[in-house]
């Protein structure tokens, strides 16, 4: 009889040696499992959190570009994808139904046109005009009157484009009246034109003729006879990715995203 109860000591005690490393190797790899689940939901996944479709005026292309790799490295959940054109142009796909999740014009006017399709616009930058003109400035313009001269070849944004309509804005309060050879769709069309030599002189923003400083130059305007352009930027409510919509536009208006804007040229909003 005791040889019996040693015996049945004997296995209990075998039995709980050959659990052991089994409990220990199942607890690896739940924690693996965990791991693995943490990683796939986590800023290491490949597959972004939000892909974000941004509308954004055409004279933001510069330096959205750069916003947004900066933006894309501090949150590695979201992609973001860009529209550039007039703002005319962006609203009228925003009217149209085009699936995007922020939309940034160059004017409040053009917000407001889509205001029951936005959230609440939140400016966050502001530009002026300058005069942009051939490298070394070869026809001498100046000043505004200048560009009334019928010898030159001025192009400018159409009435309808934002810089378009600061533009004439700023020519009919000093009562000029200026011919132009073309009107362009946005403004970087019309710095195109002065950089390729298909024109002499035309009226871009700041920003713009900065970007493009070893080709035109730019001619300053006094701040009372300019334009501020100001630049509304909202999320979309038919966002499919409100959360990280809201998040990008309020980060435009933070810190880091003010440095970025304010460091290619744009004002304090």
């Amino acid at each position: 009889m005791q040889s019996y109860i040693i015996g049945r000591a004997a296995v209990a005690a075998l039995t709980a040696a050959l659990l052991v490393p089994l409990a220990a190797c199942s607890s690896s790899d739940d924690s693996r499992k965990d791991a693995g689940a943490e990683t796939a939901s986590g800023s290491g996944s490949a597959a972004p959190e939000a892909h974000l479709t941004v509308l954004a005026a055409a004279s933001l292309t510069d330096v959205f570009k750069t916003a947004g790799a900066a933006y894309e490295q501090a949150h590695p959940g979201t992609k973001l994808t860009f529209s550039f054109a007039g703002s005319q142009e962006l609203v009228a796909q925003v009217s149209q139904g085009s699936p995007a999740d922020v939309l940034v014009t160059a004017d409040t006017k053009s917000m407001d046109k889509v205001r029951a399709d936005t959230g609440t616009p939140a400016i966050i930058a502001r530009n002026r005009l300058v005069i942009a003109t051939g490298e070394g400035n070869p026809h001498q313009v100046d000043e505004l009157k200048d560009l009334a001269d019928t010898g030159l070849k001025i192009v400018l944004a159409a009435p309808e484009v934002p810089a378009g309509k600061y533009s004439k804005q700023i020519l009919d309060k000093q009562n000029l009246t200026v011919k132009p050879v073309s009107q362009e769709p946005n403004v970087r069309a019309v710095l195109s034109k002065i950089e390729l030599g298909e024109a002499d002189a035309g009226l871009v923003y700041r920003t713009d003729a900065e970007s493009a400083a070893d080709k035109v130059d730019a001619v300053d305007i006094p701040d009372g006879q300019n334009a501020v352009a100001q630049y509304p930027a909202a999320t979309l409510k038919d966002s499919e990715n409100t959360e990280a919509a809201a998040a990008f536009v309020a980060w435009l208006s933070s810190p880091e995203g003010q440095k970025i804007l304010q460091d290619a040229g744009f004002q304090k909003p």
